[in-house]
């Protein structure tokens, strides 16, 4: 119920908006509750008396209804359906928002499929309720009340006799849903992990294609799809009995109704037209409750799909800005780590005791076999995750005191998998400065050594790319990357292993363009091929989540340690400081 009330309290900002169009629906059901009256009229008096001086009464009194009907239907819809889609356009623009505030920890527990489905078919289910089930629920109720009180007052005895039913309709409608609930809440999770294989296939087709597992990729969205199908079938057989059911029940008060009133009629005991007005209003009652049971089905799916995205909401961001944290503004770039342990699951250690310095302008290469925690350390200069125990230092700050913005805004970062959105060229070289003029990034594309060959396209630097760079080389788009940076002009660089799937030609002309980007900063580089790293101010070398040597590339050499082996076996020579 907690999910609900939430739901409900969503239409607060629109409550005037809400109650025109319950005030609507209130003005609609009085309307429908004439209409017996008038069909009574015209059967006792006009036909039965012949006083058809009533008939022009009764013809213009349906031509207004129906005219009001129709006006106030559309005020009802159109409120209800303005405030619903208002609530929608909010809910997502917040889901969007905190989605983007949310720390690396959270996405790795969370497959992006099932963000994908919440985000999408889930919010879509809230619509549907915020637009159908609330002002149906509504009017469903009101014209219970309204339809039971002309009922009694028209004829208690039938009136009491048409609620005979009503006990049997109501148990019906509560078992309906108490296990529709559950089967709803299994199709939303069941959707949800079908979004998860496709958006990973999708992903993942060139190596899909690459090993021949279409078949095996097909089978598993299969399987999944038709747990997807077989959880559908169990809703639509919950459906397909109770609704028939409730209809059953409900021609069996009309013909006890009929039996009944039937006989009043032939005894004089009650009017033709007064037996025909009271089974229109029973069919008037009927059709709410009914309607109950459709209503109840959109509630418990709505519930479902509230929890999950309410759990995306009320999920806070594991790294975030504490209380005073400061605005540093340009920093020197002065990097400090003392004693830093930190783990992802609060058990294995990836990260164990790590002290090191960087000056600024210092070019400090971190080496080491895979699963080290090279990765891991450089996220942390970001702080895209906090130690466990120790701390990081920015110019004599700890990066918990200084806001995400100020900290991030002077970092730069080339991975190794690089990432460009569908957009031109020129849209992603300024993504990290959306106000740059084209010749600063044409400027930028210079010194990344890609400006000739956005210039060769026909479309220049406002050429589209697709989805994640297709169309373009590992080797262009990890300089497209590098432009991005440069404009980005940070005071600390970060290169996560950004040349590991590039030829060497492309790593020259990208190694050429890093001479221009590292100018002056703070620089942390991940490198595999150690050659490289013969100009580093200083050498890290990881394993097993510790510092095991530091030094220069001629320190370590000397010293005959890991990176001294690790030099042999990609140079195939002993190790010399030469």
């Amino acid at each position: 119920m907690e999910v609900l009330k939430r739901l409900l309290k969503m239409l607060i900002p629109y409550r005037f908006v809400v109650m025109g169009s319950f005030m609507s629906a209130l003005l609609v059901m009085v309307l429908n509750i004439a209409v017996p009256q008038l069909i009574r009229i015209v059967i006792d008096r006009v036909i039965m008396l012949e006083e058809l001086h009533l008939l022009q009464f009764v013809t213009s009194g349906i031509i207004a209804i129906a005219l009001f009907k129709a006006l106030f239907t559309f005020l009802q819809r159109y409120s209800i359906d303005y405030a619903s889609q208002r609530i929608i356009y909010d809910l997502r623009n917040n889901l969007y928002s905190h989605l983007q505030y949310l720390s690396f920890s959270y996405y790795n527990r969370m497959p992006t499929g099932q963000l994908m489905s919440r985000a999408t078919s889930d919010v879509e289910t809230l619509r549907r309720f915020l637009d159908f089930g609330i002002i149906h629920f509504l009017q469903g109720i009101i014209t219970i009340i309204g339809v039971l009180s002309i009922m009694f007052y028209m004829n208690a005895f039938l009136a009491a006799v048409s609620l005979a039913i009503l006990p049997f309709l109501t148990i019906t409608i509560y078992q309906f849903g108490k296990k529709v609930k559950p089967a709803y809440t299994d199709i939303q999770k069941q959707l949800a992990s079908l979004t998860s294989v496709l958006q990973e296939n999708l992903s993942g087709i060139r190596l899909v294609q690459a090993f021949t597992q279409e078949n095996r990729e097909r089978d598993k969205f299969f399987s999944k799809n038709k747990d997807l199908f077989d959880r559908n079938i169990f809703a639509v057989r919950l459906w397909s009995f109770y609704f028939p059911y409730m209809n059953f029940i409900s021609g069996l008060g009309t013909a006890l109704i009929f039996w009944l009133g039937g006989r009043a009629v032939i005894l004089g005991q009650l009017q033709l037209g007064e037996l025909v007005a009271f089974n229109s209003y029973l069919l008037l009652l009927v059709m709410p409750l009914r309607m109950l049971g459709w209503v109840i089905s959109l509630i418990q799916r709505s519930i479902s799909s509230g929890e999950r995205i309410f759990e995306i909401l009320d999920s806070e961001p594991e790294v975030k800005d504490y209380p005073g944290a400061l605005d540093l503004g340009k920093v020197e770039g002065h990097v400090e780590f003392r004693n830093v342990n930190f783990s992802y699951d609060g058990e294995k250690e990836v990260l164990k005791n790590i002290s090191f310095t960087a000056e600024p302008g210092d070019f400090v290469a971190i080496v080491g076999s895979t699963g080290s925690g090279k990765s891991t350390l450089v996220e942390m200069i970001s702080r895209f995750y906090d130690p466990d125990e120790g701390k990081i230092l920015l110019d004599g700050y700890d990066l918990r005191d200084i806001t995400l913005n100020s900290l991030r805004s002077n970092i730069g970062m080339v991975f190794q998998d690089t990432f460009l959105f569908s957009a031109s060229l020129a849209e992603n070289i300024a993504y990290g400065t959306p106000g740059a003029s084209r010749e600063e990034i044409m400027e930028a594309a210079k010194g990344a050594q890609i400006h000739d060959f956005i210039e060769s396209l026909p479309e220049g630097y406002d050429t589209e790319i697709g989805e994640r760079g297709l169309g373009l080389s590992g080797g262009q788009k990890q300089r497209i990357a590098i432009a991005r940076a440069l404009l980005f002009n940070p005071a600390i660089l970060i290169l996560d292993d950004f040349t590991a799937n590039v030829d060497y030609k492309t790593e020259f002309l990208i190694r050429r363009a890093l001479k221009n980007l590292i100018r002056g900063k703070t620089v942390f580089l991940i490198a595999q091929r150690l050659s490289s790293l013969k100009n580093a101010d200083r050498i890290l070398v990881m394993e097993d989540g510790r510092i095991v040597e530091k030094g220069t590339h001629k320190e370590l050499l000397l010293a005959r340690g890991l990176y001294a082996e690790i030099y042999k076996m990609q140079c195939g020579e002993e190790p010399t400081a030469s």
